[in-house]
């Protein structure tokens, strides 16, 4: 194969697919046929004497090749694209709807504060949330049904900072710790809590795919000990009701007590044994980052985190 005789168009396909991961959505972005796109990508393996992309039941996986193109082409057709199109984005004018997922608890600790932002300097831009039910958000970017997904995702982090071919990207918003949350009068809430009175106590979890077992449990496990857990719920809101109207205790990140709207009435403590930190991250997809207001959307997350988990923000009984 000569590069000269490689037509460039292919590239520009190849990049759309590789971004999405599926023929059918690559060829709703590059307003082509799903045939079109596949013939453009035989001829690239054609050219390239690779086979690229391999087909999955949920779309395509590339090869090894493939994956080290990837970067390549998509910072060459990013200059490209800056060169022939450089950017004139206005927030002030800016029309565009942005669909987000968090947990009940984070959405109502941060989103006032972005909205006020949005009020002020994008009256156009909206914001529409999803509910975020599961620790795994990356089938939801990838199927397009989000722009955005704000939470702790561990196992998601861990591994997208491992990879180099995923059209994912993340970032680090917030780090904090995990405490142990009960009413103000509960038996245990003029104590140093210990192993043991822990252990005893009645539990409520906040699972949000109703499994009931968590970090928490995993821990103890490690070290030879369990919980019973009374209840579980999916939302951080009615585990703050819950835990403020009875003897339960729960696990909650520190800075996320607040937006329990129950702070008045509810107490925490150190755990008598060690958890990793509770990171919240954003996720977003390849396709969007792209986007200017996305890009903007992002920046002013990252200033709203900043400001929202501020220390006068952990008001809370200690």
């Amino acid at each position: 194969m000569s590069f000269l005789t490689l037509d460039l168009n292919l590239l520009r396909v190849f990049d759309a697919v590789m971004t999405e991961q599926n023929l059918t959505r690559a060829a709703g972005h590059l307003a082509m046929t799903q045939p079109a796109v596949s013939n453009a990508i035989k001829r690239l393996r054609e050219s390239l004497g690779d086979e690229l992309l391999i087909r999955t039941a949920y779309g395509v996986k590339p090869t090894p090749r493939a994956e080290a193109l990837w970067p390549a082409v998509r910072a060459a057709l990013a200059s490209l694209e800056a060169a022939v199109m450089p950017e004139t984005f206005d927030v002030s004018k800016a029309q565009a709807t942005f669909r987000m997922a968090m947990a009940d608890a984070t959405a109502a600790y941060w989103l006032p504060s972005l909205m006020r932002s949005i009020e002020s300097e994008a009256p156009g831009v909206n914001i529409r949330m999803v509910p975020l039910t599961t620790r795994e958000p990356r089938p939801m970017l990838l199927r397009g049904d989000i722009d955005l997904a704000v939470g702790f995702f561990p196992g998601v982090a861990a591994q997208l900072s491992g990879e180099t071919g995923s059209p994912i990207r993340h970032e680090r918003l917030y780090s904090g710790q995990y405490v142990c949350v009960m009413r103000k009068g509960h038996p245990l809430a003029n104590q140093k809590l210990d192993l043991d009175t822990y252990c005893k106590a009645n539990h409520l979890l906040v699972s949000f795919s109703g499994r009931a077992h968590g970090l928490v449990d995993e821990a103890l496990g490690q070290i030879g000990r369990e919980r019973r857990i009374l209840l579980t719920v999916n939302q951080f809101f009615t585990a703050g009701r819950v835990v403020a109207n009875s003897d339960l205790i729960t696990v909650l990140p520190k800075h996320l007590m607040v937006s329990t709207g129950m702070t008045e009435s509810l107490v925490w403590r150190e755990l008598p044994f060690v958890l990793p930190a509770v990171h919240l991250d954003m996720l977003w997809h390849e396709r969007d980052g792209r986007s200017p207001a996305h890009r903007w959307l992002r920046s002013n997350l990252e200033t709203t985190a900043a400001a929202a988990t501020a220390p006068k923000g952990e008001r809370v009984a200690a």
